[in-house]
């Protein structure tokens, strides 16, 4: 392969490359990606013919695009909704015109700076695909462009120092033989081949050097917590409902058709033991007309970042019983945070956290970017025991000062009431022999979710329930409904008996992925609850009233596909928390991991050196009789046996060693006099006037002349200064020889 052919298609791949991450973040679609590609194609076929593009057409073109830049720029910003949606426009419209600036240099005749400028495109590119996408794709398609850009500087600059370097040293100087220019022509194209050849590791090396200095520097460098650039219609941002502050019977039921990725969620700490009961709340609903939930009018308390973006939500008496999520939420169209019940505190990159008086949190909307945060909950639940004690007959009348609402909210019911809804809360606790508000709880939670006590339900997506009291159908006509139906159908009979109750709509814990260690929650896992105030404990009880095969986890598969989607998420995981959510306070525990760590190795090093010790110790003292009082730790002998082993080899192979010097010193000399001679020989014909033009090479100079000892001499300079040959004792002696020939001569 040629060099121009080969610097041409380095090049090409760099800016394919660049596109290519584009693509991948979603910057262009597939039909304008193919597009470009034929532009690539052709470009390559019109390379060296007259149907390019000269320079002054590339000019009118490029002007020719700026206002269809701006009528691009405006047709998408007149379409865009919100502000962020209208950021996007702008960057969309960028992108467009970026293409079309990379396809019409392509098309033209292409000199040095119309390479750096498609090359510099090629870097915007990847630069606005960073900005565009969070997935560990771009990683593959950075790193193929940082090696293809390596490739393509290094031709670049190689192929620009051969046309700046001066005539008489560039040329590859040969003399008028046909056999000596096949001969020496060979011998060049295959050095050239082995040469190109070489390249790709060079690069390769070069891009190892990189990652190696760039990786630490990415790690400690200070960075914002969120993206300046994002998508519009993230993931699963389209359709998300359930989640505002007015819910209708029936909403959640539709995510629970979805298998889309809503978040992951890590789960550590000492409650951590118990995550497999956990759920994501979202909103806690307290009012019920009989076909909606919604939430009483209240303003929501407003918590500000108190140090390093963490909220302070409350606090815990144990901090054995709080448990660390952090979950990795995609872009979707509510402001609400999930966590586990009663958040004590929140770390994340919010201007803002809002809790309501039902202790649901949230904070900015992101119906176009993926966000990260940490809460820490306190996922403690007083005892069976404990809760059986509270006797109270009313307990709206033992309401603690820490209820944030009155508890009559919790008490409210439908004005068009179904007084069967009533009767049939009082025959279950009346045949379950409840004697207090937490056996009365169990016993319609198990009359709804096992069919005790007289029960006939079962779990259904189907919107079966309707009429005027969809909540009185389902109860006695369809007895079918998902976990909307079951958990509002506990809350209202709990509500009838005067225990206080409310409807909860978040997420189950999801599927756990062991290569991630994290629990995967999609839409089919969106799921209601019941939540029940116990005023003697001043605690919220959870209660699922759902049956467990509505209540099962989603899974990825089995075999090899499930393996792959497993690996898969655990790589995006890791993405997502090691590159696009790292923040200061990854950086922080960074380094106390780092430091945890290597303190741990140095501890485990002086342990091994001070038992290796005891034991040389005790075999010293065995074979002399005594007891070795001093003896250096083998990591102080390390060097010096370095050294003596190094001062070892050298000798074993000193006459190999100065047979090579003597031989590399003996080559050096040979060359140095070779390029003398031949300064000697131009001032000796200078002095007889035959001086040698600016545009004539050696052999046409030493051919013009026509003397054989200037042809031999001249030859000679050429093996050594071009061919990278060295003479031997003998060809040097031969060229003084004829030097002191031609010197004698008048």
């Amino acid at each position: 392969m040629a060099f121009e052919t080969y610097f041409r298609a380095c090049s090409y791949a760099m800016i394919a490359c660049g596109v290519l991450a584009l693509a991948l973040a979603g910057g262009v679609g597939v039909w304008l990606t193919a597009a470009f590609a034929a532009v690539l194609a052709a470009s390559w076929r019109l390379a060296g013919t007259r149907w390019q593009l000269s320079e002054r057409a590339g000019l009118v073109v490029v002007l020719l695009a700026l206002p269809a830049f701006y009528l691009d720029w405006s047709f998408q910003k007149g379409g865009a909704g919100d502000g962020g949606a209208q950021v996007y426009a702008g960057v969309s419209a960028l992108v467009h015109f970026t293409l079309v600036l990379s396809s019409i240099k392509l098309l033209q005749i292409k000199s040095d700076r119309d390479w750096l400028f498609l090359y510099l495109i090629s870097f915007f590119e990847v630069l606005l695909a960073a900005g565009l996408g969070a997935s560990p794709s771009f990683l593959l398609a950075l790193c193929a462009y940082l090696f293809a850009a390596l490739l393509a500087i290094v031709c670049f600059e190689l192929r620009k120092a051969s046309r700046l370097a001066p005539a008489a040293e560039s040329r590859l100087l040969v003399a008028n033989d046909p056999k000596f220019l096949w001969r020496r022509g060979g011998q060049r194209s295959g050095k050239g081949a082995r040469a190109l050849r070489r390249l790709p590791a060079a690069a390769l090396l070069l891009f190892v050097l990189i990652s190696g200095l760039a990786l630490p520097i990415f790690f400690i460098t200070p960075r914002a917590a969120e993206s300046v650039l994002a998508m519009p219609g993230g993931a699963s941002s389209s359709g998300f409902v359930g989640f505002s502050d007015r819910v209708t019977l029936g909403d959640l039921g539709r995510l629970n058709e979805s298998n889309q990725l809503v978040m992951r969620v890590r789960v550590e700490g000492q409650g951590a033991a118990r995550s497999q009961s956990l759920r994501w709340r979202g909103v806690a609903l307290d009012r019920f007309d009989g076909r909606h939930w919604f939430q009483s009018s209240d303003s929501r308390a407003a918590y500000t970042a108190y140090e390093g973006d963490l909220f302070r939500l409350g606090t815990t008496e144990d901090l054995s019983r709080v448990t660390k999520q952090t979950f990795f939420v995609e872009p979707i169209d509510t402001p609400v945070l999930f966590a586990a019940p009663r958040a004590v505190a929140l770390q994340g990159a919010f201007p803002y956290v809002r809790r309501d008086r039902d202790d649901a949190l949230s904070a900015r909307p992101h119906p176009q970017e993926r966000i990260t945060y940490t809460v820490y909950s306190d996922t403690f639940e007083p005892s069976p025991e404990r809760l059986r004690a509270d006797r109270a007959r009313d307990p709206a009348a033992r309401a603690t000062a820490n209820l944030r609402r009155p508890v009559e909210d919790y008490l409210q019911l439908p004005a068009d009431f179904d007084t069967r809804v009533g009767s049939l809360a009082w025959t279950v606790v009346r045949q379950a022999g409840a004697r207090n508000t937490y056996d009365a709880a169990r016993a319609v939670e198990a009359h709804l979710n096992q069919n005790a006590y007289g029960g006939d339900y079962r779990y259904s997506l189907l919107m079966r329930a309707s009429g005027a009291d969809p909540l009185s159908d389902f109860l006695f006509n369809v007895r079918a409904g998902h976990c909307e139906y079951f958990a509002t159908a506990m809350a209202v009979m709990l509500r009838t008996l005067r225990i206080p109750a409310r409807v909860v709509n978040g997420f189950q814990t999801g599927e756990y992925n062991s290569a991630a260690d994290a629990y995967i929650v999609r839409q089919a896992d969106a799921h209601s609850w019941v939540e029940v105030y116990f005023p003697e404990t001043d605690s919220w009880v959870t209660f699922d009233p759902t049956p467990a095969d509505g209540r099962a986890a989603g899974t990825s598969g089995s075999g090899l596909t499930g393996s792959l989607r497993r690996y898969a998420d655990a790589l995006e995981l890791f993405w997502l928390q090691y590159v696009v959510a790292y923040d200061r306070q990854g950086q922080r525990t960074l380094a106390r991991t780092i430091q945890e760590r290597v303190s741990s190795y140095g501890l485990a090093a002086s342990q091994a050196a001070r038992g290796l010790r005891a034991r040389l110790s005790s075999w010293w003292g065995g074979v002399r009789g005594g007891v070795l009082v001093v003896l250096p730790s083998p990591l102080a002998l390390m060097p010096g046996a370095l050294l003596l082993g190094t001062l070892g080899f050298l000798w074993m192979r000193r006459k190999e060693l100065l047979k090579f010097l003597r031989g590399e010193k003996d080559r050096r000399a040979a060359d140095a006099a070779v390029v003398e001679f031949y300064e000697r020989m131009t001032e000796t014909l200078a002095e007889r006037g035959l001086r040698r033009r600016a545009d004539e090479t050696p052999l046409e100079f030493a051919g013009a002349i026509g003397m054989p000892e200037v042809l031999k001499i001249t030859r000679a300079y050429n093996r050594v200064r071009f061919g990278a040959q060295h003479l031997t004792d003998a060809e040097a002696a031969e060229v003084e020889r004829s030097l002191q020939g031609m010197e004698e001569k008048p």
